[in-house]
């Protein structure tokens, strides 16, 4: 086991070595210290799940929510996960008695929900107990292989962004600002704020449908 450095550890104080995370502290651990293993290892766990809680609220609203939609939530949610020094993976506390799949199944119906309200509509979110519902604890076979590489190329393109785009991205995407005030606090121009959301996103979804690195 080695230290994790860092401003705000908690209880993530150790991550292991090799690339096995036999528990949820080892797995978040090993997120919040950008080991790249940990990475692939919740996408194995958990993409399955995201995606599963992600359409779980969307089929409710099939005339208005089209596939782009469901690939912008898909990536807000990644973003949010890596947002603000991975705030949301350093919150989580086993000792609540919260499941990681379930915290995680809650995070994506929520990242739905956002999305929604971003669009002016207000559904009811769904409670904790019925994200653990869904909970799956083994990854779908013939998406593991395609799968298990997208969180650690994700968190790399983010890392290559100007500072300016990476900015924009944590506003859009993980703090789903509207974007009228994010042109007013970038000092640009709403056409702007579109154009480079759409450059984002399909930069995003381009890393995060499957291209392995080299």
């Amino acid at each position: 086991m080695e230290s994790v450095r860092g401003r705000d550890s908690g209880i993530f104080s150790v991550a292991p070595k090799a690339a096995r995370f036999e528990t949820d502290e080892e797995l978040v651990a090993g997120m919040v210290a950008n080991v790249p293993a940990a990475w692939r290892e919740f996408q194995k766990r958990y993409d399955r799940l995201v995606h599963r809680c992600i359409t779980k609220v969307t089929r409710r609203f099939a005339q208005i929510v089209s596939q782009d939609d469901v690939r912008e939530i898909y990536a807000t949610f990644y973003v949010s996960l890596l947002a603000n020094d991975k705030h949301k993976l350093r919150t989580f506390d086993p000792a609540r008695g919260n499941r990681f799949s379930s915290w995680i199944g809650l995070l994506a119906i929520n990242s739905a929900y956002d999305y929604l309200r971003s669009l002016r509509r207000e559904p009811h979110k769904e409670c904790l107990a019925e994200a653990a519902e869904l909970a799956c604890d083994m990854p779908d076979p013939f998406e593991q292989t395609a799968e298990n590489e997208r969180a650690s190329i994700a968190q790399k393109t983010l890392e290559d962004f100007s500072e300016k785009d990476r900015t924009f991205a944590a506003l859009y995407f993980a703090e789903g600002m509207d974007p009228q005030v994010i042109a007013e606090r970038m000092n640009i121009s709403i056409k702007t704020v579109y154009s480079k959301k759409h450059k984002i996103q399909s930069r995003l979804e381009s890393v995060l449908s499957g291209r392995i690195a080299a």
